[in-house]
């Protein structure tokens, strides 16, 4: 068997077994967050809310009621405007709604989680091929460069990081081939000694794809752009100057042909609007910054990224007290990754809404290959070949088995929840009813357990009194007892000693915390 065949083999079975891996976590996956809910919903229901049907509130619904917004049915087959329509009323491009909405056409009137882990398998089969060539060039003249590549490749694509993309129905995973691929192309277009047409061709069809996928692609390549930019001034190739920036602006201008509501979403929308207001609140920044840290440590390098920074720290001081001579290559690749990756994490660490792994998951996978690489090259200057392959294998087998030791699964696993679920579609299929704080509302967060219950009901900013309470359960069968639901901003106590008084209830059972609520059982 020649080289490239055993290449080729070694590829495959990482794949397969990357690919086994994530369907076990996909297995493993019990509940979904409410965007997850958004995104099923956007990608099959005639309005971006159920909340907003007229009957939605302070009525009593079957479970095909809410499950109808996480599926498609059979009169919705083929049917796409309704996507296109939804993202404009939201407040993100409409390509991945697209791509789920074609695979959940294979699984009709019922909701599954499967097509949407389904779609980020497939996606994850490329991201690991484009880590591989970007690890290859990264790595090149380096001993047995390939072995290494295809290793890394592997393993940052199981980590903790890469198992929460890989399972949460979500844009993520495409928004990180987009970044795998933009870096790349840009890594080829470092090597061209000349205009190269075709090259410049797949960057604007790249650009335009990451666009239309998601916004914050846009922070990643301004900065490649910039760099770039700033190369060819430097080196006075105006020419490549200018069909770059050319390049650029073209698939700008089709990507707003294409999705005009961008700009809408971006400068007037309140996501839009409110990152530009976290860029402007400088007293946010360095906890953020921290607080997304802490999030890269956690699931891209599986707890260990402190140690790793200890270690490469105590290697630089031990070199300068003993005044060990400097040893640097430079390395133009490894700066087209380093400061894009970079940009993006500082400015969606102050820009995003929230502290989630989500905003940063497109990046996570070249912080850790870009982490490992400096690892490497630091270890290198102390240390021969083949201690250091050894120290780096160490390493990566820590982080490999460190899930296991600090118990850290993938962030939207939500095995916790495994249980429940199964209790309230099976042995406590019983009248359900929520106590809905409209102003807390993440209705979505908890839609799936709605989608069990044969008969639920949801109580809208009532007065809690037993008359309200004995008129929303006339007529019900509360032999078996009930479940009640209640959010943010209520008194739990109060509430459910009314219910309990109203209906003489005896016991009541404290099930679970779930995203957004508390949930009973009384009888």
């Amino acid at each position: 068997m020649n080289n490239k065949k055993k290449e080729l083999l070694v590829i495959i079975i990482v794949l397969i077994l990357q690919t086994i891996i994530f369907v076990i976590a996909g297995i493993q996956k019990a509940y979904i967050h409410m965007d997850e809910a958004y995104s099923l919903g956007l990608a099959s229901y005639d309005k971006t809310e159920i909340q907003a049907n007229d009957d939605f509130y302070d009525n009593w619904h079957s479970k095909e009621y809410y499950e109808d917004y996480l599926t498609v049915n059979d009169d919705e087959v083929g049917k796409y405007s309704q996507v296109y329509e939804n993202q404009k009323n939201d407040v993100h491009p409409p390509l991945y709604y697209l791509i789920l909405r074609f695979a959940m056409g294979f699984n009709i009137g019922k909701y599954s989680k499967w097509p949407g882990i389904i779609i980020n398998i497939i996606i994850y089969i490329f991201i690991t091929l484009f880590m591989y060539l970007i690890l290859q060039k990264l790595l090149k003249g380096k001993e047995k460069s390939k072995e290494k590549s295809i290793i890394l490749a592997f393993i940052s694509s199981i980590t903790m990081a890469s198992l929460t993309t890989a399972i949460y129905i979500r844009m993520y995973a495409l928004a990180t081939l987009n970044v795998l691929i933009i870096t790349f192309l840009h890594i080829k277009l470092l090597e061209s000694k000349k205009t190269d047409f075709k090259l410049l061709t797949l960057i604007g069809i790249s650009v335009l794809v990451g666009v239309l996928t998601h916004y914050y692609y846009l922070f990643f390549l301004a900065m490649m752009y910039l760099i770039f930019a700033i190369k060819y001034i430097k080196q006075k190739q105006y020419k490549n100057l200018i069909f770059y920036t050319l390049t650029m602006i073209i698939s700008g201008i089709i990507s707003l042909i294409i999705w005009p509501y961008s700009i809408k979403h971006m400068f007037f929308g309140y996501r839009g609007q409110g990152v530009i207001d976290n860029l402007l609140n400088i007293k946010t920044f360095a906890s953020n910054i921290i607080s997304y840290l802490q999030k890269l440590d956690r699931f891209a390098f599986n707890n260990i990224l402190l140690i790793l920074i200890i270690i490469m720290m105590s290697i630089y001081i031990y070199k300068k007290i003993k005044k060990i001579e400097q040893k640097t290559e430079k390395n133009e690749i490894s700066k087209i990754i380093f400061y894009p990756s970079l940009f993006y994490f500082i400015v969606v660490a102050v820009a995003s809404p929230w502290i989630e792994l989500r905003y940063i998951m497109p990046i996570c996978g070249l912080a850790f290959i870009l982490v490992i690489y400096y690892l490497y090259l630091l270890l290198n200057t102390i240390f021969k070949e083949k201690i250091v392959n050894k120290i780096v294998i160490i390493f990566l087998a820590v982080i490999l088995v460190s899930p296991l030791i600090f118990k850290i699964e993938p962030e939207v696993m939500f095995s916790d929840k495994k249980e429940i679920v199964s209790k309230m579609g099976n042995e406590l299929n019983v009248p359900t009813v929520f106590f809905f704080n409209s102003s807390h509302n993440r209705f979505l967060d908890d839609i799936l357990l709605f989608a069990t219950v044969d008969n639920s009901y949801i109580a809208k900013d009532i007065e809690y009194n037993e008359e309200n309470i004995k008129n929303i359960l006339e007529n019900k069968d509360l032999s078996k007892g009930i479940i009640v639901f209640i959010n943010g901003g209520q008194e739990n106590d109060d509430i459910i000693e009314v219910v309990k008084k109203a209906m003489s209830f005896e016991n009541v059972q404290y099930l679970k915390r779930l995203n957004a609520c508390d949930v009973y059982y009384l009888n």
